[in-house]
């Protein structure tokens, strides 16, 4: 709910919560973050067309382009992440739901290739199945309601949170690290 204002997917704030306190082994957090994104990104990106916000132009771009150089082992990924395009000023009611359509799209096919890959390759690299959905569940509703308050919120403030989160976790890991 927290980050879905800004267009950002809950499961990069999920990362270090299922390595600290859940556990999932490391080859595993990828992918099960990315079954996270295929559950709970549909609620917001309903609540964003409910309220007519598609992101227009910069949906059809990020959706059409990212899963391409997302999957292209040689030529990485060079598309701009949400955080950057908010910071810049471009209004979060176009950034969020034009950067939730394509984080949707790429982790369909991250969720496809790694279960494909979890059957002829040793080791965790499947989902974790049981996790992602239970998050995902969850994440349905906090996406679906950060996307309802939204519009409501002032972008200097949908700013101010995702950064103050951002460094906080941030932090919190720094500590742990110097510890």
């Amino acid at each position: 709910m927290t980050a879905t204002p800004a267009g950002i997917s809950g499961a990069v704030l999920l990362l270090p919560f299922q390595v600290s306190v859940l556990g999932t082994p490391s080859p595993a957090v990828t992918p099960t973050n990315l079954l996270y994104n295929v559950i709970a990104t549909p609620g917001a990106l309903y609540r964003y067309r409910r309220q007519g916000q598609t992101g227009g132009r910069l949906a059809l771009l990020l959706t059409a382009t990212r899963p391409a150089r997302q999957a292209d082992p040689v030529r990485p990924s060079r598309h701009i992440p949400s955080p950057v395009l908010i910071g810049a000023g471009r209004p979060a009611a176009d950034v969020a739901p034009a950067a939730l359509a394509s984080t949707f799209v790429t982790s369909i096919a991250g969720v496809v290739t790694f279960t494909i890959l979890s059957v002829h390759h040793p080791g965790s690299v499947a989902p974790d199945w049981p996790t992602g959905i239970a998050l995902g569940l969850g994440g349905l509703a906090g996406a679906y309601t950060g996307a309802l308050i939204q519009v409501r919120l002032p972008d200097t403030l949908i700013r101010r949170i995702v950064g103050i989160l951002v460094i906080a976790i941030a932090a919190r890991y720094l500590w742990s690290g110097l510890s």
